[in-house]
């Protein structure tokens, strides 16, 4: 049932349902991704899961950080999956998007991909009636005080003992240890 949810999750999110305009003129960084577009408009942040869902499968707030985000436009109800926020490390942008979580909110940032199918890369946010923008950066901030005694030298991912445990189960390559040690062999020679 869950696949079936999330390959609807996908279609609906993904369908070219509505033009790609944006609301309001945008203050967006250009990040040169397939086809962006700046893009800054009213929205609602929400658990993508429970919006296409139509509220069956909602979890407390958003999920917690366990569901990815999206924003719906207000103007026409697109919703659009937010995959990253305004950090140059394509983290995500869960940290800077769950203190919205079924809030109403203004965005600016790119959307991007290839004809109507897009994807949202916020970087500034601000809850309605507010004037304060608010940078997406929130990543390494949560990274941090998640993982407070993780090495402090290098960028965060090759500090993060989640990956750490993923490369000593399957490898560099993700297909076992051995893998690794053939195919090192084989560029040797």
């Amino acid at each position: 049932m869950m696949r079936f949810v999330f390959s609807l999750m996908i279609a609906v999110a993904l369908s070219p349902n509505a033009a790609i305009a944006q609301d309001k003129p945008s203050k967006a960084k250009s990040w040169n991704l397939t086809g962006q577009v700046k893009a800054r408009f009213d929205a609602k942040v929400v658990d993508m899961l429970c919006e296409v869902s139509g509220g069956a499968a909602c979890a407390d707030k958003c999920g917690g950080g366990t569901q990815q985000l999206g924003v719906v436009r207000k103007s026409d109800g697109r919703l659009f999956p937010v995959s990253k926020n305004g950090q140059p490390i394509f983290s995500g942008a869960m940290a800077d998007l769950l203190p919205y979580c079924n809030k109403d909110v203004e965005v600016d940032g790119l959307l991007a991909g290839e004809g109507d199918i897009k994807i949202y890369q916020v970087q500034l946010i601000r809850e309605q009636g507010t004037k304060k923008w608010n940078k997406t950066s929130g990543f390494t901030k949560a990274w941090r005080k998640q993982f407070p005694d993780a090495g402090k030298k290098g960028p965060w991912f090759r500090n993060d003992p989640r990956i750490a445990k993923q490369l000593a189960a399957d490898g560099w390559l993700g297909l076992g240890k051995e893998a690794d040690v053939a195919y090192a062999k084989d560029e040797v020679e």
